[in-house]
């Protein structure tokens, strides 16, 4: 085995630090103690197994750790795991054994495993009572008392980077089960893929994989009603097939609905949460014990405060929201709106194919400009926002750039198909889109990371040679190397948001819109966007299998704000698919409400009430995953009050003890 690649018999090492390599800044080889040796240090000290190794450019501090070690951190963050009786309990490493293994015999999870890693390293502090010297190349700082060492390291450039390393093994595997099987074309191992990637990824790809399994239909059905002649019933046809399509997409959703509540009952096993309190007991103070009076006017007086205080905040909260998406919408209305129907009506009216080509591609570059601002501007308004969590804020973020993104991708193709009523050039439009769009979209996908390792692996060894010419064999990259030079998996659109799921949602997104929206002018969409999805289950892996950094893991188990941006463009296929109908049989274009119109009109609202009815037919969550819950709610609140019975009788003997010690002494 080459030495550069060597691990340890038996450890996988799962974290890596970058550094640079000492004496770089200056060019001298120092032997003195410095600060990545204190790193070290402390590290090993935490328990974890260190490896440092030395690339082209930078050092590596590679990190595993036993399971001793991730079992004491996970009992420190107090994490929730299940347990052989069915309860979820707080981890305690000394009762392990009462708690259920993953699959593969692990006990943790990546996304538990990440977590106390991230717990490990960056609960370094000083706990000295006066300042250490840290040396780096050029100058030396101080290590105050309780201040993080990797932190201060981050601050000062010493540490670069902390990313997740790739398991070789388990990555290699699911290359073969996952990325290159294809002699299913929807099947995915998601188990495997929660395992590795962690749920939020996880929820991705079931999603995926189930929209694909589900547009066969309507992709047989488009390709019937394009290709075949129904002869004198073919005026019922594209209504028959928009009702069809409706309940499809419907009935869709409410399954996917019952299929996240399963997939997530299911593969809670490798997700935990952390819970910032126990159950304490509550203390009272013994002085006020006597006098229960004061005692609850005291506490009605905090309450009433604590009250005040909340709905202040959780109005302050809310009109901010409102004026910063009432900002957005004006933006949007006030400068992209404009543009977006000049652009559509110079389409229309160019009619040479170079001035249509030329005029699109000015079109791409300002418009990604306006993408661009207006996602910087959706950042820098939910910073003034306060949410409770998180994932509230993304969403939030979600919300604002998707209205952008909208804008940009419909405009031009509602006015085609309402405004200037040309269903000839909405088709071309709709294969424009679909099929050059999103061939072309594929294939950067793919290539710009690919391009980009190659870029950063070639200037690496570029500057090698000019640093240090050497006439002998150039010395090989190291795995870690090769996973520090390739790109993150993290959105297009900015650091903000947390990782690429953004942009492959969005894709999607987008996707659904186009061929929901107008799907009564060009029915074939649907079988185009079988077949892209389809390819994009294994293009969607094989990124993040081999041209991606380890993604960061996520919890979330939910597809969160993309849901209701789904259940939004149905509303909207509707209406747009209504007037299509509209346009279409309307030839002379009076708008009179003749029986045929009225028809139209009364299945939009036909199709309103099955998109809202059926919503109640289809139960969202399964009979087993309900009762699953409510027997741990159950078992949970007997706990709970146990402890609490517990902790008020424990109360009441200690304040006996108190009254007969007082006592005492007045005796």
């Amino acid at each position: 085995m080459n030495e550069n690649e060597r691990e340890e018999e038996g450890c996988v090492f799962e974290i890596a630090v970058v550094v640079p390599k000492w004496g770089e800044n200056n060019g001298d080889e120092r032997d003195d103690a410095n600060c990545v040796d204190l790193l070290v240090d402390e590290l090993r000290r935490k328990g974890l197994i260190v490896q440092r190794v030395v690339g082209l450019q930078n050092e590596f501090i590679k990190l595993a750790a036993s399971d001793d070690v991730i079992g004491k951190a996970a009992a420190e963050l107090q994490f929730r795991k299940p347990t052989r009786i069915g309860m979820d309990l707080p981890f305690e490493w000394e009762e392990a054994l009462a708690f259920i293994r993953l699959p593969d015999g692990s006990l943790f999870s990546w996304c538990e495993r990440f977590r106390c890693y991230n717990h490990i390293i960056y609960g370094i502090v000083n706990t000295q009572k006066s300042s250490v010297v840290l040396r780096t190349d050029c100058t030396e700082e101080e290590w105050n008392p309780g201040e993080c060492l990797l932190r201060k390291l981050e601050e000062i450039g010493v540490v670069k980077e902390v990313f997740p390393l790739h398991d070789e093994k388990k990555r290699k595997q699911l290359l073969r089960s996952w990325a290159m099987n294809w002699s299913d074309f929807t099947t995915q191992p998601i188990d495997d893929i929660c395992a590795y990637y962690g749920m939020k990824i996880a929820t991705y790809f079931t999603f995926l994989g189930m929209y694909t399994r589900w547009m066969l239909f309507p992709a047989s059905l488009g390709l019937a009603v394009q290709l075949v002649d129904f002869g004198s019933l073919q005026f019922m046809v594209l209504p028959f097939f928009f009702m069809s399509l409706i309940s499809w997409v419907v009935l869709f959703f409410q399954f996917w609905k019952r299929k996240n509540a399963a997939i997530s009952a299911r593969l809670q096993i490798y997700n935990s949460v952390a819970s910032d309190s126990e159950y304490r007991s509550i203390k009272t103070e013994p002085s006020l014990s006597r006098f229960p009076s004061e005692l609850m006017k005291k506490q009605n007086t905090d309450r009433m405060k604590e009250k005040a205080n909340f709905q202040r905040e959780e109005w302050f909260s809310w009109l901010r929201r409102v004026r910063n998406d009432a900002f957005i919408i004006m933006s949007i209305i006030c400068l992209q709106l404009p543009f977006e129907l000049a652009y559509a009506h110079l389409y229309e009216v160019l009619g040479a194919d170079v001035l249509k080509f030329g005029l699109t591609a000015v079109y791409l570059l300002v418009i990604q400009y306006f993408t661009r601002m207006g996602g910087k501007i959706s950042v820098k308004l939910i910073k003034y926002e306060k949410y409770e969590t998180a994932e509230n804020r993304t969403n939030s973020l979600v919300y604002k750039v998707f209205g952008v993104y909208f804008m940009q991708s419909y405009i031009g193709v509602f006015y085609h198909a309402l405004l200037h009523r040309n269903i000839t050039t909405l088709r071309q439009v709709l294969i424009q889109r679909l099929v050059i769009s999103e061939v072309i979209e594929n294939l950067l996908e793919n290539s710009i990371p690919y391009l980009s390792y190659s870029f950063k692996k070639y200037r690496a060894v570029r500057k090698k040679r000019e640093k240090e010419p050497s006439t002998g064999k150039p010395r090989a990259f190291l795995r870690v190397e090769k996973e520090y030079l390739k790109p993150s998996y993290a959105a297009s659109i900015g650091q903000e948001i947390e990782d690429g799921l953004f942009d492959d949602f969005l894709e999607l997104v987008l996707q659904f819109g186009m061929i929901m929206m107008f799907a009564c002018a060009f029915p074939l969409a649907f079988a185009f966007a079988a077949v892209n999805n389809i390819t994009e289950i294994r293009a969607d892996a094989l990124k993040l299998l081999a041209m991606m950094r380890r993604p960061i893991p996520r919890s979330e188990e939910t597809i969160g704000a993309w849901l209701n941006i789904f259940q939004f463009l149905i509303v909207m296929s509707i209406c747009t698919n209504s007037a299509l109908l509209v346009c279409m049989y309307d030839r002379e274009g009076n708008w009179n409400l003749s029986p045929g119109l009225a028809a139209i009109l009364i299945m939009e609202h036909v199709l309103l009430f099955i998109k809202f009815g059926f919503s109640r037919i289809v139960p969202e969550e399964p009979a087993w995953v309900k009762a699953a819950r409510l027997k741990n709610a159950t078992q949970a609140e007997q706990v709970c009050t146990r402890q609490l019975l517990k902790s008020f009788s424990g109360d009441e003997k200690w304040f006996q003890e108190v009254r007969m010690q007082e006592s005492k002494k007045t005796a």
